[in-house]
């Protein structure tokens, strides 16, 4: 089997890895770090040619903006194989309004919200919430079209931003408002075939630029698996409640949904309630959650790509942990060319990748900064205390100018993980 992956993030780098166990992957356009052979003996490798113009026995596509783009159904209109949902699913994350009003029909627990394009109204409807306010750009911001805040002006400013194009230029052009909900959140990824589904393991991540949740939102700064609040009954209670029903609601909309669902949960005093809906590998969730698969995961990509996903998720007893680190200016405005330096010493720590998310190298053949998030650094060892203190020895070994890293991704996780295996 010869695989595709689109992309060139982390997300795709750790897809390749697995993958890479079972199969050869080109990955489009790829990255610096994707490229030699595995330990199994297959080749990876990226290319700068478009994904239409190569020829596979799978289509793995990675990021939100070319499912949404359609670019599933052009390579399923050439008669090829592709894991990720067509243009008229990709509307869950293209359509944070098409989002909200599928799940309110399909009676979904989720936040109480408003969609709105007028600033009059958009306000109106800000003072009628309690606080604290989630103003959401409808279309894709690259994981940053978010601000939670209990403050009401500056609520009303980020609309007027959004609106007016200056925040998201289109994306933003219309606004949806939430109540905010309080609690631990989660992270589930779904395999789906269009009728069956298979459950991934839990994750969660961490969307604040700094320690303690405080700062802007990003695309995430670092994550980890397994989560100690994700029980059986919390896991099976989403899947019945969230899930389930959503993909009845697909199906009733004509949409034959294959790929993976994201389902992004807030874990509230009332039960588990839908924060969003993303059509692709969380980033960087996937990083975490994908090692502790065991079996062959380009065998249940391609069952769930052909309609025939009948192999079940095995999952593997140890933890994974993901930090981020991240260019000077990020969020708002990552500053690129800074020369990178300790990567061989960060992948010699056992136990650790090193994913490669916004790097090139330049023509002296010298590692530089060119994306926001710049590397994640991957630890999977027995338990979440033994992952999280390698992949921050290995992060350690890492430097660029003005990098950026959070100190405390899954510091309390470990703690209520590691001491409830001591209680077993």
């Amino acid at each position: 089997m010869r695989i595709v992956v689109v992309g060139s993030g982390a997300r795709e780098h750790a897809l390749a890895l697995e993958l890479g166990k079972s199969t050869d992957v080109v990955v489009t356009p790829g990255n610096p770090g994707i490229s030699g052979t595995t330990p199994e003996g297959y080749r990876l490798m990226s290319v700068s040619t478009p994904a239409e113009q190569l020829d596979a026995d799978l289509f793995v596509v990675g990021p939100e903006a070319p499912l949404v783009d359609g670019l599933a159904d052009r390579l399923r209109a050439r008669g090829c194989l592709v894991f990720g949902p067509g243009a008229d699913g990709a509307k869950l994350e293209g359509s944070k309004t098409f989002m909200k009003q599928m799940a309110a029909k399909a009676l979904v627990p989720t936040a109480a919200f408003g969609a709105f394009d007028e600033q009059v109204a958009a306000e109106r409807f800000l003072a009628s919430l309690p606080g604290p306010y989630v103003i959401k750009a409808d279309g894709l911001a690259a994981g940053k079209g978010v601000l939670v805040t209990s403050d009401l002006d500056e609520a009303r400013e980020d609309v007027a931003q959004k609106l007016s194009g200056a925040a998201f230029g289109e994306a933003g052009r219309r606004v949806v408002i939430e109540e905010g909900l309080v609690g631990p959140e989660l992270s589930l990824l779904v395999l789906t075939d269009g009728t069956r589904a298979a459950v991934l393991p839990a994750a969660q991540d961490f969307k604040r630029l700094g320690d303690g949740d405080v700062g802007p939102n990003t695309g995430g700064m670092g994550a980890y698996s397994p989560v100690p609040v994700a029980t059986a009954a919390v896991v099976d209670q989403i899947m019945d409640e969230i899930v389930e029903p959503s993909f009845r609601a697909l199906r009733g909309l004509g949409i034959d949904y294959r790929g993976v669902l994201y389902a992004g949960c807030m874990l509230t005093q009332s039960g588990p309630k839908l924060i969003e809906f993303n059509v692709r590998f969380g980033d960087p969730e996937a990083e975490v959650v994908l090692p502790r698969l065991d079996g062959d995961l380009a065998s249940l990509l391609a069952q769930a790509a052909a309609g025939e996903l009948h192999d079940s998720v095995v999952v593997r007893g140890d933890a994974s942990v993901c930090l981020v680190a991240a260019a000077h200016g990020y969020p708002v405005a990552p500053v690129p060319g800074a020369e990178i330096h300790g990567l061989e010493a960060a992948d010699s720590v056992r136990g650790v990748s090193v994913l490669h998310a916004g790097t090139v190298r330049d023509a002296d053949g010298k590692l530089r900064v060119s994306g926001g998030r710049v590397l994640g650094v991957r630890a999977v060892a027995a338990t979440l205390g033994e992952a999280r203190d390698r992949a921050y020895e290995a992060m350690s070994a890492i430097s660029f100018e003005g990098m950026q890293v959070r100190s405390d991704i899954a510091l309390q996780a470990s703690k209520d993980y590691d001491l409830g295996r001591m209680l077993r």
